[in-house]
C-alpha cells in the first residue's frame, strides 16, 4: 500500500479508516490484529466478519474530515469543476475557507489553491484537516477578502460568504487578480443573495453572467425489483452563480 492509511470494506457495505495498520483496529464488527492489515484481499476479525482490505483514496480520507460550518456538498463542487474547467495548471483564491471542503476538493485536481477565512476557529479546524489529507499545494490565510486580494492571475475565485457580492469591488480594485476568461463562481444558500450577487454583478461591463444554477440530487434505493427513491433526501443545499471575467 502506498498510503499509510488503508480502508476497511465489510460486508454490509460499511468502510472503515484505519490511520495506523500497524496497530489492532477495532470496531462494532470486533478486532482485525495488525498482522492481517498488512494482507491484501478479504481478512477476518476476531468475531468471524468478512472484511475486504483496499487501499485509501483521497475521497475515503476527504469523508471524514473535521466539520466546523456548514460546507458545500460533493454535488455542488462536482458542477464548479465541470462548469469551469479547472485542472492541473489552475490556480485558485477560495474565500470562506470554513472546515475546508471546497479548498481541498479543488486542491486534489488543481496546481495550486489558496484560501482565505476571517475566523480564527474555522481556520484552526481547515489546518487539521489539511495535515490529515496531507496536500502540499495548498496556502490557508486568516484574511478577509472584502479588505483585498494579494493574489493575481487566478484562474477561479470562489466565493462561499455571507455577502459575496462585497467581494467584487476587491477583485476589481486588486489588479490582475483574475485572467481575462477566468471565473468568479458564488456559492449561497437564499434568493436575496443571489439577487444582490447579480445586482452588483451586472454594474461592471468586465463580467459576463453565464447562468444560476440549483442543483438537485435523488438517490435511490434498489433492492432486488424494489427500487424506488430513498424516502430521505438531501435537495436544496445552496445556489451556484457562475460568472466570467471577458475584460
Amino acid at each position: 500500500m502506498k498510503n499509510k492509511e488503508i480502508l476497511l470494506l465489510s460486508e454490509t457495505g460499511k468502510t472503515f479508516l484505519v490511520k495506523d495498520p500497524k496497530k489492532d483496529f477495532h470496531c462494532q464488527f470486533g478486532k482485525i490484529d495488525a498482522k492481517d492489515l498488512k494482507k491484501k484481499g478479504i481478512i477476518f476479525s476476531n468475531t468471524g466478519h468478512q472484511f475486504t482490505v483496499l487501499e485509501a483514496f483521497f475521497i475515503d480520507k476527504y469523508d471524514r474530515m473535521k466539520r466546523a460550518p456548514q460546507i458545500i456538498t460533493k454535488k455542488d463542487l462536482g458542477l464548479i469543476i465541470a462548469e469551469t474547467g479547472i485542472g492541473k495548471s489552475s490556480v485558485i483564491l477560495d474565500a470562506g475557507v470554513g472546515s475546508g471542503a471546497s479548498t481541498f476538493m479543488f486542491a486534489n485536481i488543481c496546481k495550486k489553491v489558496i484560501g482565505y477565512e476571517i475566523r480564527k476557529d474555522f481556520l484552526e479546524v481547515a489546518e487539521k484537516n489539511l495535515n490529515f489529507l496531507g496536500l502540499k499545494n495548498v496556502t490557508l490565510k486568516n484574511k478577509d477578502i472584502y479588505q483585498g486580494i494579494e493574489e493575481k492571475n487566478l484562474d477561479l475565485i470562489n466565493l462561499d460568504l455571507s455577502e459575496p457580492w462585497l467581494a467584487i469591488k476587491a477583485i476589481k480594485d486588486s489588479k490582475d487578480v483574475l485572467k481575462i476568461g477566468s471565473f468568479i463562481v458564488c456559492y449561497t444558500p437564499t434568493v436575496p443573495q443571489v439577487m444582490d450577487f447579480i445586482s452588483e454583478i451586472k454594474q461592471h461591463k468586465e463580467f459576463n453572467i453565464l447562468k444560476t444554477v440549483e442543483l438537485i440530487a435523488r438517490e435511490w434505493e434498489v433492492q432486488d425489483r424494489k427500487v424506488r427513491p430513498k424516502t430521505s433526501q438531501l435537495n436544496h443545499t445552496g445556489f451556484l452563480v457562475f460568472v466570467r471575467k471577458i475584460a
